[in-house]
């Protein structure tokens, strides 16, 4: 699982549908069968027995939402409506209040503040919106509905559970089990968690500390690499061929600028050659178009999506920089 948050979530496009038509007594026995394969793993029997007495059917209602949200049509539609000025001010608040814990986190993991905010605020609104459900109950759910996946994202919440003296109610996440305001799955969490306040404790839901400090070791895992920004936007002709665009194809700016690519105000690219760039085009050839560095890709592994990754991008130099006038 490469996801943090609602990659994760668009990862299996999951649904608890399904579960309101089982039924409990065949879901108890598929408790028994997975406390039995928990019980393989080292997990104190004590700790077992306490948090499968608590686990229940996570059933979500069919009418709680109906109504799909539309798809963003573009990226002129979908930056707006991911990032209102409200949140660039919040992040620039938070940026000057917390400024030592940021600047000491960047500096530890080798990552821009800003963009550890950006990721922060693009999943949660800085903590506002976070899923309240019990994580065990709402994995054993999907395992049991058929989605395997989620049996070893059960089995690394009781891990959680049991590695930080957790209580069962404590281990809170959305609907599809994505925890706290950074929306980690359960095995993301033990991949990625990191303790930011020295309390020996990884508490991504109540410490700002832990949550921004886990979004950094993310970065730096994935390839973050701080002498360098996300990208730019770029001018790119219509001859450039398909099988050039996208993350996978990277080559020098040397070999872009040959094929005509400029920079958007019609300057030559940056003369570097020690950087392998990508060209995107999210909306084809008549939207925007962009050469993407390393970083990019830390971004969009995040959440496997373009239009996320940018979002996190312009959030990130929002935070930076002043607004225009």
């Amino acid at each position: 699982m490469d996801r943090l948050s609602l990659v994760f979530i668009s990862l299996l496009g999951a649904s608890l549908t399904n579960v309101c038509a089982a039924t409990e007594g065949s879901f108890e026995r598929y408790l028994d069968k997975l406390k039995q394969d928990a019980a393989t793993q080292g997990i104190d029997q004590l700790i077992l027995d306490k948090a499968f007495s608590q686990i229940k059917l996570f059933k979500k209602a069919s009418n709680d939402d109906k109504t799909a949200p539309e798809p963003p049509k573009d990226l002129e539609h979908y930056i707006p409506k991911a990032i209102s000025e409200e949140m660039v001010v919040k992040g620039r608040v938070l940026a000057e209040e917390y400024r030592p814990l940021l600047v000491k986190l960047g500096k530890q993991y080798r990552v821009q503040p800003r963009f550890i905010l950006a990721l922060w605020g693009l999943e949660s609104d800085f903590g506002n919106q976070q899923g309240g459900y019990p994580v065990l109950s709402v994995t054993a759910s999907l395992a049991y509905e058929g989605q395997e996946v989620y049996r070893d994202e059960f089995f690394a919440a009781l891990k959680i559970l049991a590695s930080q003296s957790l209580d069962f109610n404590e281990l809170k996440g959305s609907s599809t089990g994505a925890m706290g305001p950074l929306g980690l799955m359960p095995s993301a969490y033990l991949q990625y968690g990191s303790d930011g306040d020295g309390d020996d404790k990884i508490d991504i839901w109540n410490s700002f500390a832990d949550g921004l400090a886990s979004v950094a070791n993310y970065l730096q895992q994935t390839g973050w690499d701080d002498t360098q920004t996300w990208g730019r936007q770029v001018k790119a002709p219509e001859s450039i061929e398909n099988s050039q665009l996208g993350v996978d194809y990277q080559a020098s700016f040397s070999h872009w600028q040959q094929l005509g690519v400029r920079r958007y105000d019609g300057g030559d690219l940056p003369g570097r050659t020690d950087m392998q760039v990508s060209l995107i085009m999210p909306d084809g050839v008549t939207g925007r178009h962009y050469l993407v560095y390393q970083n990019y890709r830390a971004l969009r592994s995040w959440q496997n999506s373009d239009y996320f990754a940018l979002a996190a991008a312009y959030l990130s130099e929002r935070i930076k920089y002043p607004p225009r006038k």
